[in-house]
């Protein structure tokens, strides 16, 4: 049975690879969606890919994956620092969440250092690039394996 994968992305990641490439690199949110699409296929899981700027839509798309959804990988963007709601939502889910983000936000300005949503990801994986997603991707085929 094939276990669907919800990856979701927060505010301004639909300008990934226009937006400062000098940190977030010349990659779109089309590459990665290709790349997590294809690594999915080879685990026997499918992905649903989706962007927003608005937070209550992020929220309402985490409220759907808690009715089909093995796992959910984020990029919150800004609302990692910023988001009771989507902290709020993301403790509904009764599955593995994985937290990523292009950059790291460790060696960023000081108010991005801390996530909300950390305190409810099983992991975080910061400063890969857009490889994280698919490093989240491998992350998540072993926990749902692992049970």
């Amino acid at each position: 049975m094939t276990k669907l994968i919800t990856v979701l992305n927060g505010p301004n990641l639909n300008l990934l690879g226009k937006r400062q490439p000098e940190i977030y690199g010349h990659d779109t949110l089309d590459d990665v969606e290709q790349q997590c699409t294809a690594l999915a296929g080879e685990f026997d899981l499918q992905v649903r890919f989706q962007q927003s700027n608005h937070e209550g839509q992020l929220v309402d798309w985490i409220h759907d994956a808690r009715e089909d959804s093995g796992g959910i990988i984020i990029n919150p963007g800004a609302y990692s620092h910023t988001s009771i709601a989507i902290l709020d939502a993301l403790n509904t889910f009764e599955g593995a969440v994985l937290e990523v983000h292009v950059s790291n936000i460790h060696q960023r300005e000081s108010f991005r250092h801390h996530s909300y949503v950390s305190q409810r990801a099983n992991g975080v994986i910061a400063g890969f690039g857009i490889e994280g997603y698919t490093l989240a991707l491998r992350r998540m085929h072993t926990l749902l394996n692992a049970g």
